[in-house]
């Protein structure tokens, strides 16, 4: 007896201190997922409501049920909505969760509800309403992520600025030819949203546990409901797929990519280095022992939680990649990376928005940067080739000399004489000034697409029929 006793001693204490009753306690533990579920009420209801609809239609269950299951289920609605509803991790889901509520409000006519449909089914439903929710939210903050683009792109259409490639200076660009790239950037993540919301705009209720139902169901009432296109078609992918959920973390990643590209440039820009930008207080922050300090913090936070996002991309992937065919309770794993990548997603387009409306743009330090670094000497190159008839190699290798002329004499190549540029080459004219300023180099890029200030006009008027 008392070596009896020592053992089960000893096997509680390998349990450790939370888990004092033992292996049941670390059952309830891993398997209750009600502390982050929970957060699907509004959709797990809406879906039980057309759910019992389509039975009474059917004529599956009777009219009064339903009637009192739609009751019961709106109180719970409301009881959850104002903080007085008490869940219980003994229950173990929000679907159990509503459930055993709705049997102590209504009686027996609560477990009619669950006839011809499953938790795996149930779930599909839920969580697929939810990240479609969630993508018709991140489309309608990514649309005002671009127009506060295509505003300062409006503003900013002549203001010059050093165009970078390798963080080098390259070519003289406006300013607003920069924000029009991330207008195209985003347009991209708002198509990606679209069509996601496309591809999982089909209704998985009733496809059961993993076969279907012989229960007279019409699925194409409950979709039509739900506000689905049809019902998924095929039982078994429906209750095991899970590509909604990836897609929705896919397209989280790029998008939290591109903010945070954009972030790290406001970054640089508010530096006093570069001197670009200037953010207000309300998206920076101070020293605690350097007073004259102003931190980014803002955007370095959204620069951060990319890392958050696309680490929950790789999770989701690292748990579906192995999984049989159909339902596996590893697919629990899928709702915090989701719900936590909105989160993060959600928080960085808003901040985002406002740092790119609030900023204050220092056009005299973007155009005093613009003709640093020699930048017009492709300017340069392609007038030798337009003007003077010369290979473009060989324009390049004049263009070459005259920056290394510039260099040790010190100077722009604005500034060089007529006769040091005809000394390089004396096809050389002094029409050749004209393309050498940064506002003639702009004004020159008129192709389609180009920074021109002609033609990012035109870029913002087509991006605005599309927003």
């Amino acid at each position: 007896m008392a070596d009896g006793n020592s053992e089960t001693k000893s096997s509680n204490q390998m349990w450790g201190g939370r888990f004092a009753s033992g292996p049941d306690a670390i059952m309830e533990e891993i398997n209750a997922s009600i502390d982050f579920d929970k957060k699907l009420f509004a959709q797990d209801i809406r879906g039980s409501i057309a759910h019992a609809t389509m039975l009474a239609h059917q004529g599956i269950i009777s009219t009064e049920d339903k009637d009192k299951i739609v009751h019961g289920l709106d109180t719970i609605l409301s009881e959850i909505e104002s903080g007085q509803f008490e869940f219980s991790r003994r229950l173990e889901d929000i679907h159990m969760n509503i459930e055993a509520r709705l049997a102590t409000l209504i009686g027996p006519a609560a477990g009619r509800l669950h006839t011809a449909r499953s938790r795996n089914d149930q779930v599909a439903l839920d969580f697929r309403l939810w990240v479609k929710e969630e993508l018709q939210k991140c489309e309608s903050m990514l649309t005002g992520l671009i127009a506060a683009f295509l505003d300062r792109a409006e503003e900013h259409a002549d203001t010059v600025m050093p165009g970078f490639t390798h963080l080098q200076t390259a070519q003289p660009v406006t300013f607003g030819h920069h924000c029009m790239a991330y207008v195209e950037m985003f347009g991209r993540d708002r198509a990606r949203v679209r069509h996601a919301i496309e591809h999982m705009d089909e209704s998985p209720i009733g496809a059961a546990a993993l076969a279907g139902t012989g229960f007279p169901i019409d699925r194409h009432m409950t979709a039509k409901a739900l506000g689905f296109s049809g019902p998924t078609r095929n039982s078994i992918d429906t209750v095991s797929d899970r590509d909604f959920a990836l897609e929705f973390l896919a397209l989280a990643s790029i998008c939290a990519v591109h903010l945070s590209r954009l972030a790290e440039e406001i970054v640089i820009w508010s530096t006093p280095q570069f001197g670009f930008i200037r953010l207000s207080d309300a998206f920076s922050t101070g020293s605690s022992i350097m007073p004259q300090k102003k931190n980014p913090d803002a955007a370095e936070l959204v620069r951060a939680k990319t890392g958050r996002i696309n680490g929950s991309l790789i999770a989701l992937l690292t748990v579906m990649k192995g999984l049989p065919l159909a339902y596996s309770k590893d697919m629990q794993e899928d709702k915090e990376q989701v719900f936590d990548s909105a989160e993060s997603l959600e928080l960085a387009i808003a901040a985002m928005t406002g740092m790119v409306r609030d900023m204050t743009i220092r056009t005299d330090r973007m155009k005093a940067a613009a003709g640093s670094g020699y930048s017009t000497a492709t300017d340069l190159a392609d007038w030798l080739v337009r003007e003077a008839g010369l290979p473009f190699r060989d324009a390049h290798h004049v263009t070459g000399h005259a920056v290394a002329l510039a260099e040790k004499n010190g100077c722009e190549l604005a500034e060089l004489s007529l006769e040091d540029l005809q000394a390089l080459n004396p096809a050389i004219t002094d029409k050749v000034f004209g393309v050498l300023t940064v506002e003639a180099s702009v004004a020159s890029r008129t192709s389609f697409g180009g920074t021109a200030p002609s033609e990012v006009r035109k870029q913002i008027a087509w991006w605005r029929t599309r927003n």
